[in-house]
């Protein structure tokens, strides 16, 4: 007996819905590919489930570039007008000028939303969504901010080293001269010894050839030298005179 036709229409049970759901997106996301691999086809392809996440698969590069194409060809048809139309590509600047204003528009409310304004409006998930990226921004910043103090740390201690280094081979120059002056100091106290000491010895030398006579030599020799004198001038006067000399 042969199978059925399989009547399609809603799966009732969440369960089997879910489950189905996943299957059939696997299986078309890869006959999107083969299709895509095999005819050289330019393929894209969005699903959105009915929870509103989205799925999507892309032969090329990025998924813009073939919806891009596909509203340049839908444009034209809508209007009537060949593909090198130059109003084609006007009319594709003026839908492109709403979609820049709607996605400026998006960054200007997700800007708001993480600066903790406008969030009255916003769902339990999307509170929870805003809050990680809030964590997760917090985290790079206070890396960079480590990062910082690590840097700005190991520079001081450069720095530091420098400084040290610098200071070892001033405190070696100052030894050094304070050594060069203490034997500077040293060898003039030498010489001004030695030149004293010359002096001396040629005072000492004066004193041994002249030696200047004490008071009682000098009376001595006085004394001696009246006496020799009266002695001389006795020798002088006549014998007969000598008597009323000494009287």
């Amino acid at each position: 007996m042969g199978r059925g036709r399989v009547q399609l229409r809603r799966i009732e049970n969440k369960i089997s819905r879910q489950v189905t759901f996943s299957k059939r997106r696997s299986g078309l996301l890869k006959k999107a590919n083969e299709i895509s691999v095999l005819c050289d086809a330019d393929v894209a392809l969005i699903v959105f489930s009915t929870k509103g996440k989205l799925f999507e698969y892309s032969s090329d590069s990025s998924m813009d570039t073939i919806l891009e194409r596909y509203e340049n060809y839908s444009y034209a048809e809508r209007h009537q007008l060949p593909i090198n139309d130059p109003h084609l590509q006007s009319g594709r600047w003026s839908m492109e000028c709403p979609k820049l204003m709607s996605r400026i528009e998006v960054l200007q409310r997700t800007i708001r939303n993480l600066a903790g304004e406008e969030i009255d409006p916003m769902s339990l998930r999307e509170l929870q969504q805003l809050e990680q990226q809030i964590d997760t921004a917090l985290k790079r910043v206070r890396s960079r901010k480590n990062q910082l103090f690590h840097e700005s740390i190991s520079e001081l201690q450069k720095k530091e080293r420098s400084l040290s280094e610098q200071n070892g081979v001033l405190s070696k120059k100052l030894k050094h001269n304070e050594k060069e002056s203490s034997t500077g100091d040293e060898d003039e106290q030498s010489e001004q010894q030695q030149q004293q000491q010359q002096s001396n010895g040629e005072m000492g030398l004066s004193q041994q050839y002249f030696v200047p006579p004490q008071p009682m030599q000098i009376q001595r020799q006085l004394g001696a030298a009246s006496t020799s004198k009266t002695t001389q001038q006795q020798q002088q006067i006549p014998l007969w005179m000598l008597p009323f000399v000494h009287e």
